[in-house]
């Protein structure tokens, strides 16, 4: 059993069996893999512990984001090898002091001129890959993400990024709310509260998602280039 199932007393677990909110989606023909907010407000500008590294940006998540960063790369590498769309999505300094922050989170002025948008040199945007600018939790509030999707022919997400409770949980309700089977890659995403981050992926997997281990989206995503037509549905 993984600790994000065992984060939750096994009566209740039994509760959960019992309504039915179990059971897995399927995969797709045609993926897309989204890349949430690893930016360096979230992951800091090197590996510490979480109480320090809020030192540096107050929205960090310290440690756990080093841990996720090479396993965000290495799903990246072989998305782009297999020719499946990345996405990225990041804070916009400007959205935020018209609409206010995405949580709530207290913010002063100085939170917009210092915010830490750039994404991490190890996994940052190849030209040509899309980026959504966004003010709220979810990638699809306020942008043209789910236009982007259509226009793609998308027919399911992999999901990795931070923070699991907030604009990862943000987007998987929206993705699954589109009509989109979601995957949530377990070690892609992160938290800087290890509970919070348990419970939400006990939480996502029973109701709007499918939990899965970075070794099964590596599986999946290096068979679809052996799947006939299938980088056509992308064109």
């Amino acid at each position: 059993m993984r600790e994000w199932e065992q984060i939750i007393p096994e009566e209740e677990r039994k509760i959960y069996d019992k309504a039915g909110y179990k059971g897995k989606d399927s995969f797709g023909r045609n993926p897309a893999l989204l890349v949430i907010d690893v930016i360096t407000g979230f992951t800091g500008t090197k590996p510490m512990h979480v109480l320090d590294a809020i030192d540096e940006f107050p929205t960090s998540c310290g440690q756990v984001a080093w841990d996720a960063l090479p396993k965000i790369q290495q799903l990246l590498h072989a998305c782009r090898d297999a020719d499946v769309p990345v996405i990225y999505s990041t804070s916009d300094p400007d959205f935020k002091a018209a609409f206010g922050n995405a949580t709530k989170r207290g913010v002063d002025a100085t939170d917009f001129e210092k915010l830490a948008v750039a994404f991490p040199e190890m996994i940052k945007p190849k030209k040509g890959e899309f980026v959504v600018h966004k003010a709220r939790a979810s990638a699809f509030f306020g942008t043209h993400l789910i236009t982007y999707l259509v226009r793609k022919n998308i027919d399911c997400l992999l999901v990795t990024g931070t923070s699991t409770c907030g604009c990862v949980r943000g987007t998987v309700l929206d993705g699954y709310s589109y009509g989109y089977p979601v995957f949530i890659v377990e070690e892609c995403v992160f938290d800087r509260a290890r509970t919070s981050h348990l419970v939400n992926l006990f939480e996502m997997n029973a109701k709007y998602a499918t939990v899965i281990q970075l070794t099964e989206a590596l599986d999946y995503v290096s068979k679809l280039k052996r799947v006939e037509g299938r980088k056509a549905l992308a064109s």
